[in-house]
């Protein structure tokens, strides 16, 4: 359906009914008149359509009004005072428009309102206290706005709550819930999200009794202390993610005895060791993501291959000392993202990882690693994210580009091999069957020799780098078959020629470096080569033309 919404619909008087959602050619402003005939409308779909302008006032006038359903349109203006009359109103859905403003304070007079969903849009200011008042408010989602100040404390007293998102606003202030003077209760509340705001303080020590929670997000803020041990009452907890916090001191005990855990997310915080060994009764827990604490664990703890139903490990920054554990073999559930990266990791990296076969995420970067990249890992067919920087590791990359492929074009999309001491292999790039690899980064090595044609094969990539490594050759004319490129970094090698006619066919290139090489000629003149700045080919001292100065007839 393709038009605009008629003023002419609302002459309908008997209307109780209007269902006119998700018709994406609908476009034009709601009529101002809307809610002066249509009294016995009880449920107003307009959802999904291209609607433009504010939101009348006089919707307020639709006394029997039941559900409002205007989400994803472009709406914008602020949220109708006139709103708070609607007293026989169960649903409201102004998400994903483009309302600003503050929320009214009427909003509070909707006591029969059971959900009340404006993410996705620009409202600013306070949260208002009234809101405190919906007392059979099941769905409160307020996130992705612009709100500021503190939560209200009058949230506690939403005896209905089961799903309450606040998050990715500019709130601040603590958590204000539960309640610590035994007024209300949240005893319903399931889901909550409190992420990507500035909150502060401590996590309140009765946060357990918010009996009925099943996942909860509190990242990235500025929350501080001990984790409470009232987390141990929260038995139906299956995800919890408090990473990019200032929770200190250790893990509570009582975390064992959450055994429906199936996330645990504490990365970037200052947690301390040891890890309680209660966390071994956690049996559903999958993945555990520990990074970036001052743990100093020195060795992965015994317990952790007991836990039958992990999937994913990451320990990066955690003070791990010596070779890769080797406890880490007797893990028997399948392993599919490992990270150890950031730790003080010495020796080999062990054949035993090839036995991950559901692998699909592998770093171990910057660390110390010094040996070569194991035949073993040419078995790992599900890995897309192999990332080795950093380490001091020889020989060969040939591994890398010889895993086997489970899918056309083979499952690695991101491999990172920079700054280590790789002297060969380069012509292996494409040759066997992973060529949907996104972003290559092999700088900083000692790579030797001539790049093959069969890096052409590389359509899907983004970014390649194979800066500061010893390959010599003129500059190959097939990588600009690599349409996809968007990051092309060559500097510091000993490419001779002159740099292709065809590498002005890099339409979506937005950073270039061939600086420092043996290029000569004239840059060919056209877009994109004449947007980069001189830097981008100085060093060459063969080479002229824009940017660089004109050429010597």
């Amino acid at each position: 359906m393709i038009g605009h919404f008629s003023p002419s619909i609302t002459l309908l008087t008997s209307l109780e009914i209007l269902d006119l959602g998700g018709l994406v050619g609908l476009s034009g402003t709601i009529p101002q008149t809307l809610g002066m005939h249509l009294q016995k409308l009880q449920k107003l779909y307009l959802y999904g359509n291209n609607l433009t302008g504010p939101i009348p006032e006089s919707i307020g006038e639709l006394q029997n009004l039941q559900e409002l359903a205007i989400h994803e349109n472009r709406l914008s203006g602020p949220v109708p005072s006139s709103l708070g009359t609607l007293r026989k109103l169960k649903s409201l859905l102004l998400y994903s428009n483009q309302i600003s403003g503050t929320l009214p304070l009427s909003l509070g007079n909707l006591t029969n309102l059971v959900e009340l969903d404006l993410h996705e849009n620009s409202i600013n200011g306070h949260i208002p206290n009234s809101i405190g008042q919906m007392q059979n408010l099941e769905k409160l989602d307020l996130s992705s706005n612009l709100l500021n100040g503190r939560i209200p404390s009058s949230l506690s007293n939403l005896t209905s709550i089961s799903v309450l998102y606040l998050d990715t606003n500019n709130l601040e202030g603590t958590i204000p819930f539960p309640s610590r003077n035994g007024g209300g209760n949240m005893h319903s509340l399931g889901f909550l999200r409190l992420n990507d705001n500035h909150l502060s303080g401590n996590l309140p020590s009765n946060f357990g009794q918010l009996v009925s929670l099943q996942r909860v997000s509190l990242s990235n803020n500025k929350l501080e202390g001990a984790l409470p041990s009232s987390l141990g009452s929260l038995h139906h907890l299956t995800e919890i993610y408090l990473s990019g916090n200032f929770f200190s001191g250790q893990i509570p005990k009582s975390l064992g005895q959450v055994s429906q855990l199936i996330m645990f997310n504490i990365s970037k915080n200052l947690i301390q060791g040891p890890l309680p060994k209660e966390m071994s009764s956690l049996q559903n827990l999958q993945t555990i993501d520990l990074s970036f604490n001052p743990l100093n664990l020195t060795s992965i703890p015994e317990w952790l291959p007991s836990l039958s139903s992990l999937s994913g490990i990451y320990l990066a920054g955690c003070g791990i000392q010596g070779q890769i554990p080797e406890i880490l073999d007797a893990i028997k559930s399948p392993i599919q993202g490992l990270d150890l990266s950031m730790n003080f990791l010495t020796g080999s990296i062990p054949s035993w990882i090839g036995s991950f076969s559901q692998l699909y995420s592998l770093n171990l970067s910057r660390n110390s690693l010094d040996s070569f990249i194991p035949p073993s890992i040419a078995k790992l067919c599900n890995l897309m994210i192999l990332d080795l920087h950093s380490n001091r590791l020889t020989g060969s990359i040939t591994e890398a580009f010889e895993i086997e492929q489970d899918s056309t074009g083979g499952s690695l999309t991101y491999l990172d091999l920079s700054h280590n001491n790789f002297s060969s292999g380069v012509e292996e790039i494409g040759v066997g069957g992973q060529f949907n690899i996104k972003f290559l980064n092999l700088s900083h090595n000692n790579l030797k020799g001539m790049l093959s044609s069969s890096l052409g094969r590389l359509k899907s990539i983004h970014c390649l780098d194979l800066s500061f490594n010893e390959l010599a050759s003129n500059l190959p004319e097939f990588l600009a078959n690599l349409t996809s490129l968007e990051t092309l970094r060559l500097q510091k090698n000993h490419f001779s020629g002159n740099i292709p006619n065809a590498f002005l066919k890099l339409r979506k290139l937005k950073e270039l470096d061939l600086s420092d090489n043996v290029l000569e000629g004239e840059i060919p003149e056209g877009e994109p080569l004449i947007n980069f700045p001189s830097s981008s080919y100085s060093g060459n001292k063969g080479l002229c033309g824009k940017p660089l100065g004109p050429c010597k007839l």
